[in-house]
């Protein structure tokens, strides 16, 4: 199973031994894991050092390195060059999507969103009956911005009325920048590993942005996070500790239904956007979209062992 690795401790060093990424403080090894088993790095420390080496080995298995500034959201990426062999042909039929494609893609995306958002809305015990309507509402490249009309109802609904989404707050927010931190470096890796571009966007643009296209098919899972962060502050966590970036991390591995069975987040990322490559080159645009998971799933995330012990005695 890939392990999204977090670096929050100051002043530690990095190398690679022997197929391992090492860990060290003060010359003494703190920790090793395989590189096989890494699907992203996060980097949130300061003072750290790396081997260049190890950056090498990293970009040749198109394990993505994600730096963070200190409200947890990223500031840079590193980019393997190389990722598929057939990465030249992707990236120009990617370069070169029309715009009617793009439209499209992206009113499937904002569905899929839309239609999350609804179903994490139901897990939670709220009204959740007009998210299925507003998705239906999404039209090709939503020039009705029917995302934004749907998140001014969830944010509240999910958060209570007092909330307002703001990444450069704390708190709450610091929390769902991490859980986004993840997901962005996850998306990345699959970016990487279909052969495409995490700068040219479908919808986001921002010619400063240089994960566009990650930030744009990270949407659809977004609520899965939405969903954690809830749960982790209905149990009084507010504060990105190492505990909270233990359990956002976790979201790699939740088991989503596929159409090939239930396969990590990771996994089912990794055939979502494969799917849109395939949009890309051939114009067909079957996209294989996250499902929910289960109500009691999703009441499950982000919920520490212990405290669920503590309520079932």
């Amino acid at each position: 199973m890939e392990r999204v690795v977090d670096i929050s401790t100051d002043g530690l060093h990095l190398a690679v031994h022997r197929g391992f990424l090492v860990v060290s403080k003060d010359h003494q090894e703190t920790g090793r894991i395989a590189l096989d088993d890494i699907g992203a790095v996060i980097a949130h420390a300061h003072g750290l050092t790396w081997s260049n080496n190890l950056f090498v080995q990293l970009a040749e298995r198109s394990v993505p390195v994600v730096i963070c500034s200190s409200n947890h959201a990223p500031v840079t990426c590193l980019w393997p060059l190389a990722g598929h062999y057939m990465q030249g042909a992707r990236m120009r039929a990617q370069a070169n999507a029309a715009k009617p494609l793009k439209k499209q893609l992206w009113q499937k995306i904002v569905m899929a969103k839309i239609t999350m958002q609804g179903l994490v809305l139901e897990s939670t015990g709220a009204e959740a009956g007009a998210f299925s309507l507003l998705a239906r509402k999404v039209r090709s490249g939503d020039p009705d911005n029917v995302e934004a009309q749907a998140a001014r109802r969830y944010w509240q609904a999910l958060m209570g009325p007092d909330f307002r989404r703001d990444s450069n707050s704390g708190d709450l927010n610091a929390l769902l920048n991490y859980g986004y931190t993840v997901l962005r470096a996850v998306i990345s890796r699959a970016i990487c590993s279909a052969g495409l571009h995490p700068t040219l966007g479908i919808f986001h643009s921002n010619r400063a942005n240089a994960f566009a296209l990650a930030d744009d098919l990270m949407e659809p899972y977004r609520p899965l996070v939405d969903r954690m962060v809830r749960n982790m502050a209905d149990m009084g966590k507010a504060h990105v500790d190492a505990e909270a970036k233990r359990q956002l991390a976790g979201i790699a591995t939740l088991d989503l239904d596929t159409n090939e069975g239930v396969s990590p987040l990771s996994v089912q990322a990794g055939r979502f956007v494969y799917s849109v490559a395939s949009a890309f080159e051939t114009g067909n645009i079957t996209l294989d979209l996250p499902r929910a998971p289960s109500k009691m799933a999703l009441a499950m995330l982000g919920r520490n062992e212990a405290v669920l012990e503590k309520n079932q005695e």
